[in-house]
């Protein structure tokens, strides 16, 4: 799965969904796509990463919480 960063539109190869999908982790393990050689693996925070058409990622993904509404 390849997922973007939000500032620079470099592409993140994820290398584990399980850490992606899990909303206590707040950083994933990638490697950006840049080049024809494969890149090391980087640590990458979720928050700064978008699908590659600019969706937002999931609020589950990112929120152990996300079922907590606070209404003000």
């Amino acid at each position: 799965m390849f997922l973007q960063l939000k500032d620079s539109g470099d592409l993140i190869k994820i290398i584990d969904l399980q850490e992606l999908i899990d909303p206590n982790s707040d950083i994933i393990h990638g490697q950006d796509q840049e080049g024809e050689e494969e890149q090391d693996i980087d640590i990458y925070e979720k928050e700064s990463l978008v699908f590659p058409s600019g969706e937002k990622l999931p609020r589950c993904w990112l929120d152990a919480n996300y079922r907590s509404l606070k209404v003000a």
